[in-house]
């Protein structure tokens, strides 16, 4: 899916994704990442949903969220409960989505100016 939002404020701007691969400003990435509009992390944590820890999401806490964009490969999976509650004691807001979707809300929610990370899964075993 290519995607295009030429006003979006921001450094770190998704440009498309597919299937293994999220390409932000021209760099093709297959690997799990957190993104927010001034920072990107390429050596994130979990290689699928179900690998998901609570100590993956101390990187995302760093990073100051308002909310927080959990794409979870492929298909959309609910982390574990525990991993959830984790994410909503800090106060952040946790939506869950597939990373196709948490790829398109992340641009909208950066054009908007929003505090926004997201947390993008990609599944290494597909």
């Amino acid at each position: 899916m290519k995607m295009s939002l030429d006003g979006a404020e921001g450094t770190y701007r998704i440009q498309g994704y597919a299937d293994g691969e999220i390409r932000i400003n021209d760099v093709r990435y297959n690997r799990s990442l957190l993104v927010t509009p001034d920072t990107l992390v390429t050596e994130w944590g979990p290689a699928s949903v179900e690998a998901a820890r609570t100590s993956d999401f101390a990187a995302v806490h760093e990073l100051d969220p308002e909310v927080v964009l959990l794409g979870t490969g492929v298909h959309q999976t609910f982390p574990s409960r525990e991993l959830m509650l984790s994410v909503m004691e800090t106060g952040v807001g946790l939506e869950v989505m597939d990373t196709a979707s948490a790829c398109r809300t992340y641009n909208v929610l950066m054009s908007e100016g929003r505090r926004v990370v997201a947390a993008l899964i990609i599944d290494q075993g597909r």
